[in-house]
């Protein structure tokens, strides 16, 4: 039976020009496995055909949209919206539940598009009885800019990012960060992994990966040698980055430490900048401008919480990421998220890079159904 909100939602779609969509339930597991991460290799509801290939109930909508995107768009231009339901464990016990949302791609003017879909969540929350929602907002691009100015070894760089998207181990990483290399352990690794210098990366899983096989380590927990030999090498190279100068351990944690209204985050944000002799004036225009364009939009610029050290748990947002709460339940999941993903349609196959940005509305929770 439809939802009693999806005519609602139509019509939204409509009057916003975004086509309805309804992509295939059964998808190609291993895009959901390889691009959503570790967290949706547990959760996903996968099957296998008679060929032995590898299939999964769709877990998410925005990679499927994505796919028609490529597939169907004359140009580099879109938008779409979609609702159905999804299938992935949660912790509640429940495997199906149904989503709606709306995805942008191509468009050009990143801080536009971010305020469009921003705009939309919040009236699709108002038309689903959420007329003033809890906002938070995070920005993996601005954090990347900062963190790339103050010229950390990449590997950290890399992992602070990932921290970021699986909100996880920041306060670990950030104590580990100012920290001697061991003298010995972890150490090992890190000789190991200079013994390796001057290979391309292909060549070094490879090289590890020889000698897991060898020592007769077979996969763990769906893990394959590969990924056991990728794991081993990031290791070795975040013990061989330990030491970073205290003075750039402390501009890293306040950078993380920001937080407040988006004009408070950019005074802020442009007060580290101007102390530590940062150049990140194009990217915290760039930040001030999307403001503006909210404003533009409608939404209550006051009622948006940032953080520096705000991500959502999928792997592939890139930017601008935010969700809406119910103020009136603390603790609750959100009940809209969404974000910046540039460099998904990339890794889907795309010939060139194409500017993507999106939400996904939970409509069980808004019907109180499950939490």
């Amino acid at each position: 039976m439809p939802h009693p909100a999806f005519q609602a939602l139509d019509a939204l779609a409509e009057r916003a020009g975004y086509a309805l969509v309804d992509p295939p339930i059964l998808q190609p597991a291993d895009l959901f496995l390889d691009l959503l991460g570790e967290d949706m290799r547990r959760r996903a509801l996968l099957t296998t055909d008679a060929e032995g290939r590898e299939f999964c109930l769709r877990p998410d909508f925005t990679i499927p949209v994505s796919l028609h995107h490529l597939a169907t768009a004359d140009g580099s231009v879109g938008a779409y919206a979609y609702r159905g339901p999804v299938f992935r464990f949660r912790t509640d016990g429940a495997s199906e539940f149904l989503q709606a949302g709306f995805e942008s791609f191509g468009r050009r003017d990143a801080g536009e598009a971010d305020a469009e879909i921003l705009a939309l969540a919040i009236e699709a929350a108002a038309t689903l009885g959420l007329a003033a929602p809890e906002i938070r907002m995070g920005d993996a691009g601005i954090v990347a800019a900062m963190l790339d100015a103050l010229d950390l070894p990449p590997v950290w760089r890399r992992r602070l990012a990932s921290d970021l998207q699986r909100s996880r181990n920041l306060d670990e990483d950030l104590a580990r960060l100012g920290e001697e290399a061991p003298k010995n352990g972890a150490a090992t690794y890190a000789g190991f992994l200079a013994a390796l210098e001057g290979s391309d990366p292909g060549a070094a899983r490879a090289a590890v990966a020889d000698l897991l096989s060898i020592a007769g380590i077979q996969p763990v927990g769906g893990r394959s040698v590969d990924e056991i030999a990728d794991r081993f090498l990031e290791q070795a190279a975040l013990s061989s980055g330990r030491g970073v100068a205290a003075e750039k351990v402390a501009l890293t944690r306040r950078i993380f430490t920001v937080a407040g209204s988006p004009d408070t985050a950019s005074r802020e944000m442009r007060a580290i900048a101007g102390e530590a002799g940062l150049d990140l004036a194009a990217a915290l225009d760039a930040f001030d401008r999307r403001t503006r364009l909210f404003e533009a939009r409608g939404v209550d610029v006051g009622a948006i919480r940032f953080s520096a050290a705000f991500g959502r748990r999928l792997d592939y947002y890139s930017g601008f990421v935010f969700e809406l709460h119910d103020p009136a339940q603390p603790g609750a999941p959100q009940l809209v998220g969404g974000g910046r993903y540039d460099r998904l349609m990339l890794q889907l196959g795309s010939p060139a890079a194409i500017p993507a940005v999106g939400c996904s509305i939970w409509l069980d929770r808004f019907a109180g159904e499950t939490k």
